[in-house]
């Protein structure tokens, strides 16, 4: 009566053949982990070489670790803009709103903390006077 294909969770590999199901899923894996592991070591070489511009290192390192997100994310996780991951890819953009809006929240509170603790360039001024 219902269709066991449309009844089966987003990422759920048992509707496909047995055929299939082990050899894609070696081959995505195997390309993930070649991936990964690249990425690791290109961030270790990025961190520790002379070659590149010291202020550049920070944005290289910065690129590379979405780089590695969005592989985990890919490769492993199975999230992907396919119709059965709509919820998958809501949640990870409502995480990373909330990751987002923690960081500037942080930062601001910090940076207002910092205002606020010193004291003024008069004081200081005073101080150094002395």
């Amino acid at each position: 009566m219902t269709d066991t294909r449309y009844d089966r969770a987003p990422g759920d590999a048992s509707a496909l053949p047995d055929a299939e199901q082990g050899t894609s899923g070696a081959i995505v894996y195997t390309i993930g982990l070649v991936l990964a592991v690249g990425l690791t070591g290109l961030s270790f070489w990025v961190a520790n070489t002379s070659l590149l511009w010291a202020g550049g290192i920070s944005l290289g390192l910065t690129v590379l670790a979405i780089a590695q997100m969005g592989v985990h994310l890919v490769f492993f996780l199975h999230v992907t803009t396919g119709p059965d991951n709509t919820n998958n890819v809501m949640a990870l953009a409502f995480g990373v709103l909330i990751v987002i809006l923690v960081v500037i929240g942080s930062l601001l509170i910090m940076a207002d903390l910092n205002d606020s603790m010193m004291p003024g360039p008069e004081l200081m001024n005073l101080q150094m006077q002395r």
